[in-house]
């Protein structure tokens, strides 16, 4: 069981959406908050959200996609709050495009973020976690990072490739430093905004799920030291799927209307 009383807490992406849910929740178990977002008047709003706990939740705005100012940052957080404990890798983007539509640059980003700061952010804050023997890793991927959708050519990439950092660090860690656990999440679409206007064909199977379950659910796995949550449970169907002829497998996501859940796709309001 990973111990968060008490504990340093960092959610990057906290500032919104599933990160600063999962903050709350984690701040109410008297976890010490700390939160990183690029979007400083957010971050503002939910620092003054969590000021009337036991210790209030510090916030610094940091560009997760910039290496330089991750490690700068970083050392501004422990500074503040000391080694941190639980790490919740969560920041991330969507562009929801058809691949020819997506520019160079979108494409740069989403991995920038939803990959490449992984290993920045993680490289800054293991180290003190392998020397006190105690830690926890929380890469929130998605069920992009277990089947390819439609317009999400880069989203589905960046996510796939957060599967495999979770997969290799966790085996790596077992080796190396076994008391660090890692958690893995890979939900479908979530209410949070930031997928927008997608829809669901068989909203029995494949539900858009509730974030205020999701948060709950994610810091329950913390709380238990689970490896994977993926959600739904159609989810889990996935890798037994993967099995069929590569024909089947596409023909039962078109019936199921994964490749057509992006249609009306409108994402967070700018």
């Amino acid at each position: 069981m990973s111990e968060i009383a008490g504990r340093h807490v960092l959610v990057t992406g906290g500032a919104s959406g599933i990160g600063r849910l999962i903050a709350r929740r984690l701040a109410a178990l008297g976890g010490r908050i700390s939160i990183w977002d690029i979007d400083r008047e957010k971050l503002e709003k939910v620092v003054a959200e969590l000021a009337t706990g036991p210790e209030p939740a510090r916030g610094f705005r940091c560009d997760v996609a910039v290496r330089d100012e991750v490690y700068r940052v970083a050392a501004d957080t422990v500074a503040a709050g000391g080694p941190v404990d639980i790490l919740v890798n969560n920041a991330g983007i969507v562009s929801g495009r058809s691949f020819l539509e997506l520019s160079d640059a979108q494409i740069e980003a989403t991995f920038a973020i939803n990959t490449l700061s992984l290993f920045w952010v993680t490289k800054a804050f293991l180290p003190k976690m392998i020397e006190q023997r105690r830690g926890h890793i929380v890469t929130i991927a998605s069920a992009s990072a277990l089947v390819g959708v439609a317009k999400l050519a880069d989203y589905a990439a960046s996510k796939w490739a957060a599967m495999g950092f979770d997969e290799s660090l966790r085996v790596e860690l077992r080796q190396i430093a076994p008391a660090i656990r890692t958690t893995v999440v890979c939900p479908y679409y979530i209410d949070t905004g930031m997928f927008r206007g997608v829809k669901s064909r068989f909203p029995w199977l494949l539900p858009i799920l509730d974030e205020n379950d999701v948060a709950a659910r994610i810091v329950g796995c913390i709380q238990r030291d689970r490896r994977r949550l993926l959600m739904p449970w159609a989810v889990h169907l996935l890798p037994l799927l993967r099995m069929l002829p590569v024909g089947v497998f596409d023909r039962i996501s078109t019936f199921l209307g994964v490749n057509a859940s992006m249609e009306t796709f409108q994402g967070r309001d700018r």
